[in-house]
């Protein structure tokens, strides 16, 4: 009669318990690791972020050849995609007459650019080259107040650098920067150079474009602002397809009611957006709507807030028609109003 091993239930349980606890020890080593340590996603994000250097000729005279001044500006950019397209800031590019981009891999190019958009300070240039390392995208979306960030940029030209913090606040709306503002605000700090480049999360991930600080010394005080990623790709993918972002345009400006407001006013209700300036020619203007008008709501959302409405309707497309519900005086109204293309230079923000 064969003999065949036998593993007593107990030894079994022992050697089990033994694996499972290595595992977790394990496990939890490479927490402590990951916990005390960027490198990881330092490695995954760096490669795709690039320096930008710009040559502007400044001229003094109108003729004179001779007084032309040449400055050399720095910033930072993104490798957004395979084919070379690369997301940056406007105010870094703005009346450059070449670009140069400096890889991580110390290749150089000259850049090409695309396209720009003043209203977010973004701008989208575009290399040729082989085996381009372009980023992991994120979302802005999911992004929450607290979380760990790392910002990569070429602060100072220095070269490139990471700094970490947090996600200190979304959302941030009037700090008088650009037209469409949604910032992430975070306390990495970012300085001159930085503008253009990465904000990423602890997975190497693409969550905004660094774009500006808020000092009273020009260097970094701990309050930096990124244009959440989600709203960049839109914008590079408008300018790619059409060479710009086009908009909706209403073109009237208005400002929130508040109960002091409407006591100063003598208005009829506390909440709203009260209109102060009509564009001559616009649809606003076509459609009736006066200064001192009360906006109750467009397309069934209500106004309180001028930032959303401003969003709303850029994000709508030329020709859409819109529902407006008002009020003047004591008299209440409706209208539909059809967008049109926002004029390239525009003061008014809606």
């Amino acid at each position: 009669m064969n003999q065949k091993n036998y593993w007593p239930p107990i030894i079994i349980s022992i050697l089990a318990g033994t694996c499972i606890g290595l595992a977790v020890l394990l496990i939890q080593e490479k927490q402590k690791i990951a916990d005390s340590s960027y490198s990881t996603s330092v490695k995954i994000a760096t490669p795709s972020v690039v320096n930008i250097y710009t040559q502007v000729i400044q001229q003094k005279g109108l003729n004179d050849s001779s007084t032309a001044k040449h400055s050399i500006n720095l910033g930072s950019g993104v490798i957004a995609t395979k084919d070379g397209f690369i997301l940056t800031n406007h105010h870094v590019i703005q009346n450059a007459q070449s670009i140069v981009i400096a890889l991580h891999d110390d290749r150089r190019v000259e850049a090409k650019l695309i396209g720009s958009d003043p209203s977010t300070d973004l701008a989208i240039l575009k290399i040729d080259l082989p085996n381009l390392p372009n980023i992991k995208m994120g979302n802005s979306d999911k992004v929450s107040v607290g979380d760990k960030i790392l910002a990569i940029g070429n602060p100072f030209g220095i070269g490139q650098t990471v700094t970490a913090g947090i996600i200190s606040a979304k959302g941030r709306n009037s700090i008088g920067l650009n037209t469409y503002e949604n910032f992430l605000q975070t306390d990495a700090a970012i300085n001159p150079g930085n503008s253009g480049g990465a904000l990423v999360n602890l997975r190497g991930e693409l969550i905004g474009i660094s774009s500006a600080i808020y000092s009273s010394t020009g260097g970094s005080q701990g309050i930096g602002f990124a244009t959440p990623i989600d709203d960049a790709l839109n914008v590079m993918t408008d300018i790619i397809k059409q060479g710009e972002v086009i908009r909706g345009y209403l073109g009237m400006d208005a400002q929130k009611i508040t109960q002091s407001l409407a006591d100063n006013l003598l208005l009829p209700t506390n909440h709203g957006l009260l209109v102060s300036d009509i564009t001559k020619e616009s649809p606003a203007e076509k459609a009736g709507i006066e200064v001192g008008d009360i906006i109750l709501e467009i397309n069934n959302t209500p106004s309180e807030d001028p930032f959303q409405i401003r969003h709303l309707i850029a994000s709508l497309k030329p020709g859409t028609r819109i529902s407006l519900v008002g009020l003047r005086g004591q008299q209440s109204y409706q209208t539909n109003i059809m967008l049109e293309k926002q004029p390239t230079m525009q003061r008014i923000t809606y």
